[in-house]
């Protein structure tokens, strides 16, 4: 049975405790390698100790990540992310003051800069990977014509597809890798 993905849906209060790209990148390490401290996790994305601490504070205070006590000895405080990812409906703030709309837009634009940084991770790495994932691999893009409906019909059919490949590999497979999948639909401006 695979393990259950959960999420958080992001309101104006969570949104405070997540808008901010050091926050973004230490739950992401988080959500990714699993748990770790202040000072690890400092090294690992080259940020001071005292900033990554402030700032994983700040998103324990948010309800985000947790303690570890499991994994510490001593005095190390270590970190876990409580939940594997977020759901975020920008329209839930359309009529929020400027400072949620700017929150929100730090999100986006901060998602759209990680999924640019990782797109380009994998292409600057991709000969290093056998021609199996370089297969197994994918960049497209396609254009259609649909209505607002059937775009979040299309959304919702995506995710429930990629839902369903959740847990069918797992680590004592030496041939599973953890992807990354980035979906985007949006419209266009046409002439």
């Amino acid at each position: 049975m695979p393990e259950e993905f959960n999420v958080r849906k992001l309101d104006a209060r969570s949104l405070r405790g997540l808008a901010h790209p050091l926050r973004m990148e230490l739950l992401n390490a988080l959500r990714r390698r699993g748990p770790a401290t202040a000072s690890m996790l400092a090294e690992r994305l080259g940020e001071s100790s005292g900033a990554t601490s402030y700032h994983l504070r700040q998103l324990a205070e948010h309800g985000f990540i947790t303690d570890a006590p499991e994994h510490g000895k001593g005095r190390e405080r270590w970190w876990k992310a409580v939940d594997q990812g977020v759901v975020f409906d920008s329209t839930e703030f359309d009529s929020a003051g400027p400072e949620v709309r700017g929150m929100a837009e730090i999100l986006l634009y901060e998602i759209a800069a990680t999924h640019s940084r990782e797109l380009s991770g994998w292409l600057s790495t991709r000969d290093h990977w056998s021609a199996e994932w370089t297969r197994g691999s994918d960049m497209s893009d396609m254009t259609l014509q649909l209505t607002p409906e059937l775009a979040t019909e299309l959304v919702e059919k995506m995710h429930a597809l990629i839902d369903d490949y959740r847990g069918r590999a797992t680590d004592e497979d030496p041939a599973a890798e953890e992807v990354r999948i980035h979906t985007h639909l949006f419209p266009i401006e046409t002439d």
